[in-house]
């Protein structure tokens, strides 16, 4: 009888360890591989109503390297440019004209009026292929005339053509009509217009002067004289850096993957439906990198991080197997699972 007891003792601690082995590892299972499946869909085309296309990516190992870690999508679904002076809201990108359109929160508008808030100075990574158009405009506003040359740009170049580029221009058609409230600013306010060819040139400037903005041309479909008009924002210009390889990859009749790369060594990945390929999509002899639904590097590592995690479980419950039977369900400091 006694031995029959223990029997039928050591058969439901068996049966209990095994469910509790399947449980544990059916979660672990299932968390591996939505992360996977997540993965194969990490190459977000677009964020809020901007769409994104090569050479950038919101998500790590998609677009172009040179453009990585510098666009940030919020959870509200609003597009962010990352630079050294901080975080710019995105307003639009354009894929023909090669720029994108940022708002600086930090900048005069209209709203302040002669209200001029402390303002923080703009500035880009001269590392990366982003440069400031020359379609911008900077106003700046209630410089001090003792530390700015402040003039009328047409006849102080006519009179020091040597040193024209160095004036803030008073006369500005900006200043005069600016765009969206030309009556914003009051009779004790004054503009000037000036572009700073350097970092350190916008730095000064806004040493001496209360509060500036920054307005690009906008190029509309009418006709010349008419087919600009000014808009508040900074225009970035960036480039393409289009290969071979990347135009293979996008190409439909070969498979039309998304172009990417490598988050560890930065190389090319054309990143497919079946999994990443150092190619294009339908070259089936080419070099794979991951087996299936995988497309950001490192999926080779989940799963050698599963199967130890679910060794690991494995190892545990035959130790809490050879120790003193417990019925199903009974906990002791020896066999409590938490």
């Amino acid at each position: 009888m006694g031995s029959l007891l223990r029997h039928r003792l050591i058969s439901e601690i068996g049966s209990c360890s095994c469910s509790y082995l399947f449980v544990i590892t059916s979660l672990l299972a299932l968390s591996f591989f939505k992360s996977i499946f997540a993965q194969s869909s990490l190459c977000r085309s677009s964020c809020g109503y901007i769409p994104i296309k090569y050479p950038f990516g919101i998500d790590d190992g998609c677009g172009s390297p040179y453009y990585r870690h510098m666009f940030v999508c919020s959870e509200s679904g609003k597009l962010e440019l990352r630079t050294p002076s901080g975080r710019y809201p995105i307003r639009s990108i354009s894929y023909s004209d090669f720029h994108i359109l940022l708002s600086d929160p930090f900048m005069w508008n209209c709203e302040d009026g002669d209200n001029f808030r402390p303002t923080r100075q703009f500035s880009l990574d001269t590392s990366t292929p982003f440069s400031l158009s020359s379609q911008n405009e900077y106003l700046f506003f209630n410089c001090s005339e003792e530390d700015v040359l402040i003039e009328p740009k047409p006849s102080f170049c006519e009179r020091f053509p040597e040193r024209c580029d160095s004036s803030c221009d008073s006369a500005s058609y900006l200043c005069r009509h600016l765009p969206d409230c030309p009556a914003a600013l009051g009779g004790s306010s004054s503009c000037c217009s000036y572009y700073p060819k350097a970092t350190e040139s916008l730095r000064l400037m806004l040493q001496y002067c209360a509060s500036y903005t920054s307005v690009h041309w906008k190029t509309v479909g009418a006709a010349p004289p008419y087919d600009q008009i000014p808009e508040y924002g900074i225009r970035i210009d960036f480039d393409i850096p289009v290969t071979t390889r990347c135009l293979q990859c996008q190409d439909n009749s070969r498979g039309g993957g998304t172009c990417g790369f490598d988050t560890g060594t930065q190389s090319f990945l054309c990143l497919c439906e079946e999994g990443n390929v150092t190619t294009f999509c339908s070259d089936h002899g080419s070099s794979g990198y991951s087996a299936k639904v995988g497309v950001i590097a490192g999926t080779t590592s989940a799963v050698s991080v599963a199967a130890v995690g679910i060794g690991a479980v494995v190892w545990y419950f035959k130790r809490v197997r050879a120790k003193a039977p417990v019925a199903c369900g009974v906990q002791s400091n020896e066999n409590r699972l938490f």
